[in-house]
């Protein structure tokens, strides 16, 4: 449990921090965890304003998590609120003032709002001590709530959230709001580079592109874990490859879209005009300013490689699309990139953007079963595949599942 004086100078850390986070999920991962770590909170969620709705967004919950194997991940819904006075969020965000509810069971019936038990008789958890606080911008418009649920004192006892903690963490969320609106400007930013690459292909869309990227993270993550990567470099990566993942088929919009859109195989000489999405999409981040530039090229360029060697592009000067000097290959093509001469990043996204592409509905196919996905993805192991990946995703099938629920296509 931290003291006052540490809780002051995490709330200084943390504002620095979370404005080097660039990604929107993530970013809201890491205001609920720090949000937590300042109260002591064993429990928390945000939720983010869509219209005259709250999106049910991340949930934390130290409690429940403790009663789950190493490793593994609580899954919950995803589901939105109505703005109005009859929840306790909803009231939040019309009033635009924090709630301070001691014990929610025993809210005062002549208030407009309420407690829904349902959450903790399914879960077995008991909510007590709810702290609810609006992310609001400069202009005062509500961004978001932020809730933390069930402070603890020194002996992990559950008590009520002090003015001491609702004062830190009121400053607290006006920094995170200002991350958050930040990030919600980067996410549609790269929304409607993805929107116009839509606009040439049907198949790459937000649902699509959120997906990938979920898939690529989760994958990440636990080859992280496997591997000893340290925290600072596994968070720092875990931002640039979301972005960098939903960015992967950026390209194609320099593709015709009679290649693009056409109902019927393409010819050999089409698809060799196809593969050139991956140079013209790494073109894009040639002027790099950040890491994330570099890792966005990178994915553009290698999702297409295989671990066998006959993927593509493989080594071309991303300027010219051609052999890089001394890499002509069989036909003056160049020879593909193999194993671990790809990029962890375009290992993992290669994976991931096949993983969607056969478990979801496109024009000139149905979406697959999840069985045959899977018979389809081990088979590739090895030889279109990184194995090691393709285990990692085999064995968080749980957590891929719920990334399909929560970017559903429309």
């Amino acid at each position: 449990m931290l003291s006052e004086d540490e809780k002051l100078d995490t709330l200084i850390r943390v504002g620095i921090e979370l404005n080097q986070i660039s990604d929107l999920d993530i970013l809201l991962e890491q205001i609920l965890t720090k949000a937590r770590q300042v109260a002591n909170a064993d429990a928390g969620s945000i939720y983010i304003r869509e219209g005259h709705a709250l999106h049910f967004t991340y949930t934390q919950n130290a409690t429940l998590q403790r009663r789950l194997p190493k490793g593994e991940k609580l899954i919950y819904s995803t589901f939105s609120i109505p703005i109005d006075e009859t929840s306790i969020a909803g009231h939040t965000a019309v009033t635009g003032e924090a709630l301070n509810i001691e014990d929610v069971y025993q809210i005062d019936p002549t208030k407009p709002f309420g407690f829904n038990k349902q959450y903790d008789e399914a879960s077995g958890y008991r909510t007590r001590s709810v702290l609810t606080i609006p992310l609001k911008n400069a202009m005062g418009h509500v961004l978001g709530i932020l809730q933390i649920i069930n402070a603890q004192d020194a002996e992990n006892r559950i008590v009520s959230f002090s003015e001491s903690d609702e004062k830190m963490i009121s400053h607290f969320a006006a920094n995170a709001a200002v991350a958050l609106e930040r990030a919600q400007m980067t996410r549609q930013i790269i929304l409607r580079m993805i929107r116009m690459a839509e606009l040439r292909d049907p198949n790459e869309t937000g649902p699509h592109v959120n997906r990938v990227a979920g898939y690529s993270l989760e994958i990440y993550e636990q080859w992280a874990g496997l591997n000893g990567v340290k925290e600072r470099e596994l968070n720092r990566n875990r931002d640039i490859l979301r972005m960098a993942a939903m960015l992967h088929d950026v390209g194609k919009v320099a593709i015709s879209d009679v290649i693009l859109n056409k109902p019927a195989p393409l010819t050999e000489a089409e698809f060799e005009i196809m593969k050139q999405h991956t140079v013209l999409g790494a073109r894009l981040f040639l002027d790099r300013q950040s890491d994330f530039d570099a890792a966005a090229a990178q994915v553009a360029l290698t999702h297409h490689e295989r671990w066998d060697g006959n993927g593509y592009p493989g080594y071309v000067d991303i300027d010219t699309n051609r052999p890089l000097n001394g890499c002509s290959g069989k036909g003056g093509l160049a020879p593909g990139k193999a194993g671990e001469e790809i990029p962890l990043f375009g290992r993992i996204v290669a994976l991931a953007d096949v993983f969607d592409a056969l478990s979801s509905y496109r024009c000139y196919k149905d979406s697959w079963d999840e069985a045959r996905v899977l018979e389809t993805i081990e088979k590739g192991a090895g030889s279109q595949f990184d194995p090691k990946l393709v285990e990692i995703l085999i064995d968080r099938m749980d957590i891929l599942r719920s990334i399909q629920q929560r970017y559903r296509d429309a």
